[in-house]
C-alpha cells in the first residue's frame, strides 16, 4: 500500500490527525511542565485519569466518548489539585505531592475498573484498553471532541503567554509584581490535564507520560528560548505522532501508541547526543578538548619552570624526564609546541651514548609560558 492510499483509508486518516493533534496539544504544554521541573506531572495527570474514565462510562452506562473524556478531565484536574494542596500546605516536596496524588489515583482507578468487569454490561468491552490506548477505534466525532479540546489550551497559552512564562521562570518574581501565582500554576497543571484526556484514546493512561514530557525534552537540547522551545516540541510532537500512526498502518498487528512513544522518544535521544552545546557528543568532544588543552598547558609551563631554576632560558629538558614528571607520553604535546614555534627539538652532546631528545623553549615559548601562568594566577585569586 502506498503512501496515497494509506491517507486515503478512513481509520487511517481519523488515526494521523489524532496523533497531530496529541503532539501539537503535548509539545506546547509540556514545555511548561518541564521548565517547572514537574516533569512527573505528566504521568501523575496520566495515572489520575484512569478514575474519571471509569465513573464517565459508569454514569453514562456506555463506552460514550464525551462523557469519559469529561469524567477523566475532572479527576485529572482534581488530582492536580490535590498535589498543589499537598505541596502548599505542607512540607512534602514536587516530587513526593506527585508520587502520592500518582499512586492513590490510580489506585482508585484500578478499583472502579475491576468493580466495572464486574457489572456484566455488554458495553464494558475494552474499556481497559484505555490503559494502553486504541487508536484505530478513533472516530471522526473523536477527533473534533479532541480538536476542541487543543483548541481551548492553544488559546489559553496564548492568552496568557507573558504570565505563564513568567511563572515558569521566576514564580517569586511574578508574585513580587502581583500576579496570581497560585491560580496561574493550577492552571497550567489543569491544562496538563487537558493533554492528558487528548491522549487516552491514541496512547492510553500508561504512556502518555511520556508523551508530555518527550517532545519538550527533546526541545530543550536545540532552543535556548522558551518561544524556539514551544515551537519546536509542538512540530517533533507533531511529526512524532504521524511518523508513529503511519508506521503502526504500515506495520499490521503493531500498536500505534507504542510507536508513537517511540518516534518521540528516538528523537529526544538523537537530541540528547549530538544537540549543539548541550548534547553528549558535544560534551564529549570538549572534555577531549579540555584535557589537551590542558596537557598542553602543563608541559608548557614545565619547560618554563625548569629553565628558570636552572636561570638558562635555554635549559634542554630531556622528553623521558617530562614524561616520568607527568605520568604519560609527552611527545605529542612537544610536537604541538614545535608546530607552533613555541619550543624546538636539539640534539644532545657528541659524546653522549643515544640521541636523547632534549627541548628547549623559544622566546614566543617563554612569553607563552609566562601567560599562561599570569592568567592562571589571576584564575586562583
Amino acid at each position: 500500500m502506498t503512501l496515497a492510499e494509506m491517507l486515503q483509508d478512513y481509520t487511517i486518516q481519523n488515526v494521523v490527525a489524532g496523533a497531530a493533534l496529541l503532539g501539537l496539544v503535548s509539545g506546547v504544554l509540556g514545555s511548561f511542565a518541564v521548565l517547572r521541573r514537574q516533569s512527573l506531572l505528566g504521568d501523575t495527570m496520566s495515572h489520575a485519569a484512569l478514575p474519571g474514565v471509569c465513573l464517565g462510562f459508569i454514569i453514562a452506562g456506555t463506552r460514550d466518548i464525551g462523557s469519559i473524556l469529561a469524567g477523566a478531565l475532572l479527576t485529572g484536574a482534581l488530582a492536580a489539585l490535590v498535589m498543589l494542596m499537598l505541596t502548599r500546605l505542607s512540607r512534602l516536596k514536587t516530587d513526593a505531592g506527585l508520587g502520592i496524588t500518582l499512586s492513590t489515583f490510580f489506585a482508585m482507578g484500578v478499583v472502579l475498573l475491576t468493580h466495572i468487569q464486574g457489572m456484566n454490561n455488554a458495553s464494558q468491552g475494552g474499556l481497559d484498553a484505555f490503559l494502553f490506548g486504541q487508536a484505530a477505534a478513533t472516530l471522526r466525532s473523536d477527533l473534533w471532541i479532541m480538536g476542541g479540546i487543543t483548541l481551548i489550551a492553544l488559546t489559553l497559552v496564548a492568552a496568557l503567554w507573558k504570565e505563564f512564562k513568567l511563572v515558569s521562570f521566576d514564580a517569586e518574581f511574578a508574585a513580587s509584581l502581583g500576579l496570581p501565582v497560585v491560580w496561574l500554576e493550577t492552571l497550567l497543571t489543569v491544562m496538563v490535564a487537558l493533554a492528558v484526556v487528548v491522549g487516552l484514546q491514541m496512547v492510553g493512561v500508561v504512556l502518555m507520560a511520556a508523551m508530555v514530557i518527550a517532545p519538550a525534552v527533546a526541545a530543550r537540547q536545540w532552543s535556548h528560548r522558551l518561544e524556539g522551545m514551544v515551537l519546536l516540541a509542538a512540530l517533533i510532537g507533531v511529526a512524532g505522532g504521524i511518523f508513529g500512526a503511519l508506521l503502526s498502518a504500515l506495520s499490521r498487528g503493531l500498536a500505534t501508541g507504542p510507536l508513537i512513544i517511540l518516534s518521540v522518544s528516538a528523537v529526544v535521544l538523537v537530541s540528547l547526543t549530538l544537540a549543539p552545546e548541550r548534547g553528549f557528543a558535544w560534551e564529549a568532544v570538549r572534555r577531549w578538548h579540555a584535557r589537551r588543552r590542558l596537557r598542553y598547558q602543563q608541559v608548557l609551563t614545565t619547560l618554563y619552570r625548569l629553565a628558570m631554576h636552572h636561570d638558562d632560558p635555554g635549559f634542554p629538558s630531556e622528553q623521558g624526564m617530562l614524561d616520568t614528571y607527568h605520568g604519560l607520553r609527552t611527545r605529542g604535546v612537544l610536537r604541538q609546541l614545535a608546530r607552533r614555534g613555541l619550543a624546538e627539538w636539539r640534539p644532545g652532546p657528541p659524546d653522549e651514548p643515544g640521541p636523547p631528545r632534549r627541548w628547549v623553549l623559544t622566546s614566543a615559548g617563554i612569553a607563552e609560558a609566562e601567560r599562561v601562568l599570569d592568567r592562571l594566577g589571576q584564575e586562583e585569586t
